[in-house]
């Protein structure tokens, strides 16, 4: 099908092997075409920029990047926000076959200084000089950086280090305003990013992804996916993780579509509704969160719920009945039909609208979406899609389609990617998407491949060409008493109550599973008056009762885990795990070993009662 025809088709991109070639192949092919979209809080609107628009900002960062006189292949670090400036500074260094290092804006400064350091940035552009200053600030050399752009200055030039200039971006771009764009491209086996792993359990490495491995995950994504070009993105990950960078970013240039910016992750819900996205790439913990407020409502009339559920269960047996997945029913299906008749505008159109009530596919990614939750939003018609992927392999190995879409899997093999199972049940990669290797690391390299397969780390079964990811080859608890137990599977079982903002499961090398448990701020109101304890004193998390009852409750919610997975003790707090406390990733995952180290004196409390 044509562009004319409003589809984007694999063969149109035949000819694309770099990731500045598919830029400059979008703005050629639909120009005027709406391309951005970002709120100005000056002018309180939505403003709109078209591919030839964008194009032209990006001109004018490839000639600012021109006097620094850099090699072909430095690498760039880009420490800003999802908007516009991203999205132009990202295109130039592709342009101009520097190698991007896109980081979290807001992770912490020790962490962006040793991917400085390890990456040899020879630039970088952040948010602030403050931001800067912290990162300056956090001890370690940075000998190959040689210039820092901001987009704000905040501080007096003196308390900043002088070793390296800092200038403001719109100085930065009008001192280069009257120099002529030129720029030598990336061959197809350069580097198109070196993008730094979470580092859930260590110090994050360098993933070397070459323009190929890119291109040719956002073309077998284009196949798998077909978007459109009147289709419309809301995106809110992070362009720091290659999931977001590839499907959420690349991909909507393969398909001409429009992406809006969306303000934060608090602005989020009303955001949905302003933009009323076409396609939404999320992680789990969204839908969670969405999840959690629908419960907390319905806790308060057993007739609502009665109702949600009763939606979710008809509507669930439904989309299954598409699926190909229930068959052999059709006394049920013709009920289930009456029922939706009633059910749909009353439960179902009302958390649809809450997406902005126009999502075809909505995308969970980076780590496992429950199965309640999968059950509620596709029996109520949010169209999720979960896939599988890392940033080894640029990301995407499998998803579902939204007409092959069996939820309890992470669907098929994307095309020309080949998936097979070793030893430990470990799911093993082959493909043009897979990394170069890990930067600086040949050992660590050498260790992730075996026979020219990628080790993924994760154990797998597939059925029928269907991946369904079973666990961590090494994320497993295993307890003093030889019991293995998935931590993340208890988690996400406690964390299908709305009252647990956050699960932590542990009990390596000890006689019993534990967990430490972030609580929400009305759950505990309630509970520490039930128990006339003091909600503000800190202590009373300490409590002998509060904990009893927190752990009644965790049982509850774990009891089809065999009684020596159920969590026998818990460690209450009310302080959120982020970034910023260097908890969790930038994609929400938990870093374990900083959690263990964090609640240390409170594990070898657990274990001495």
């Amino acid at each position: 099908m044509s562009i004319s025809a409003q589809t984007v088709t694999t063969s149109d991109l035949s000819t694309v092997q770099t990731l500045a070639e598919l830029f400059a192949w979008r703005v050629a092919q639909t120009p005027d075409a709406e391309a951005y979209r970002q709120f100005d809080d000056a002018q309180g609107l939505w403003i709109s920029y078209s591919w030839q628009q964008t194009q032209e900002r990006v001109q004018g960062f490839i000639k600012a990047l021109s006097p620094l006189a850099l090699e072909h292949g430095s690498r760039i670090a880009i420490l800003l926000p999802n908007g516009l400036h991203a999205v132009c500074m990202d295109q130039a260094v592709q342009a101009c076959g520097f190698v991007p290092v896109p980081m979290h804006a807001m992770d912490n400064p020790a962490s962006i200084a040793y991917i400085l350091s390890d990456s040899d940035a020879a630039f970088l552009i952040a948010a602030s000089d403050r931001q800067w200053k912290d990162i300056a600030n956090a001890g370690l050399e940075l000998p190959a950086l040689r210039q820092v752009v901001v987009l704000e200055k905040e501080l007096d030039a003196a308390v900043l280090p002088a070793s390296v200039p800092v200038i403001q971006i719109d100085e930065w771009l009008a001192s280069a305003a009257h120099l002529q764009a030129s720029a030598k491209g990336p061959a197809a086996d350069d580097l198109a990013a070196l993008v730094y792993t979470s580092g859930t359990t260590g110090k994050p490495k360098g993933v070397m992804l070459t323009h190929t491995n890119v291109v040719s995950n956002v073309k077998a994504v284009v196949h798998r996916v077909s978007p459109v070009i009147s289709d419309v993105f809301l995106s809110f990950l992070p362009l720091s993780h290659t999931f977001e960078r590839t499907a959420g970013y690349y991909l909507p240039i393969a398909a001409g579509a429009c992406v809006a910016f969306s303000r934060s992750v608090k602005q989020l819900p009303q955001d949905l509704l302003e933009v009323q996205p076409t396609i939404l790439i999320s992680v789990p913990r969204i839908y969670e969160r969405v999840y959690g407020v629908i419960q907390t409502k319905l806790s308060a009339s057993k007739l609502q719920a009665n109702l949600f559920n009763l939606a979710i269960a008809t509507g669930w047996r439904r989309f299954s009945r598409e699926q190909g997945l229930l068959k052999g029913d059709g006394m049920t299906a013709l009920l289930d039909s009456l029922r939706w008749l009633v059910l749909e505008p009353l439960i179902a159109s009302k958390l649809k609208n809450q997406f902005g009530g126009r999502l075809r596919v909505a995308v969970s990614g980076g780590a496992a979406l429950s199965q309640a939750i999968s059950q509620c939003f596709l029996g109520l018609g949010i169209p999720i899609v979960q896939g599988y992927g890392m940033t080894e392999t640029a990301p995407v190995v499998s998803f579902n389609a939204p007409d092959d879409n069996d939820p309890a899997t992470v669907g098929r093999a994307v095309e020309k990617v080949e998936v097979r199972i070793g030893e430990n049940a470990e799911l093993q990669v082959r493909g043009p998407n897979v990394m170069r290797g890990y930067w600086k690391r040949e050992e660590d390299t050498a260790k992730t491949f075996i026979d020219g397969w990628l080790r993924t780390g994760d154990q797998a079964s597939i059925v029928d060409g269907r991946v369904r990811i079973l666990g961590r080859v090494k994320e497993i608890i295993v307890t003093s008493t030889g019991e293995k137990i998935a931590p993340v599977d208890l988690e996400l079982a406690i964390m299908n109550d709305a009252v647990f903002e956050q699960a932590y499961a542990f009990g390596e090398n000890a006689p019993f599973i534990a967990c430490a448990v972030v609580l929400s701020r009305a759950y505990w109101l309630d509970l520490s008056s039930s128990l006339c304890l003091n909600p503000d004193d800190a202590a009373s998390l300490k409590s002998p009762q509060a904990q009893k009852a927190v752990v009644q409750r965790i049982k509850g919610l774990t009891k089809g885990f065999p009684y020596y997975a159920q969590p026998r003790a818990a460690i209450l707090t009310l302080e959120p795990w982020t970034v910023e406390n260097t908890l969790i990733t930038p994609t929400l995952k938990l870093k374990r070993n900083n959690l263990l180290a964090h609640f240390a004196a409170d594990i070898e409390a657990v274990y001495k009662r």
